[in-house]
């Protein structure tokens, strides 16, 4: 445990978890970046919205690529165009996907994200990691 005032208790983590207010589930929601988005931006994951297009990498509908049309922050999930079911009385719903199932291919920017990747990509700078970039021109 590194911070005494954090509790590192199951019990309180998931209380935390599943009562936290709409403002940090959005950054809850979260989901990674593309490898080539990745490489442009500096940044490994964004919370996820409305707009994105995303890939599934996990479950039953692996593979299925799609552009976000719900980011339903109440229940943790996602719904994704052309992701369907048919119901028993003939009625189609959005299959619900966790963002960490999914990893985004192509980013909806706009000025605050535009400002929010260049904020992680300036402190992941200053972390002292090393680029893929870097490391070609060392060699």
């Amino acid at each position: 445990k590194q911070n005494p005032s954090v509790s590192s208790s199951r019990r309180k983590s998931r209380q935390a978890h599943f009562a936290a207010p709409s403002h940090i589930r959005r950054k809850l929601m979260s989901s990674h970046l593309s490898k080539e988005l990745r490489d442009k931006h500096g940044v490994r994951s964004m919370p996820i919205r409305k707009g994105d297009e995303v890939v599934v990498v996990r479950g039953l509908n692996k593979t299925h690529a799609g552009k976000v049309i719900t980011v339903y922050r109440r229940k943790f999930r996602v719904h994704i165009e052309r992701l369907t079911k048919e119901k028993s009385n003939g009625q189609t719903v959005h299959i619900p996907i966790h963002p960490s199932n999914v990893y985004i291919t192509k980013l909806k920017v706009d000025r605050d994200r535009k400002n929010l990747i260049e904020r992680k990509a300036a402190h992941n700078k200053s972390k002292g990691k090393w680029a893929k970039k870097d490391i070609s021109s060392v060699d």
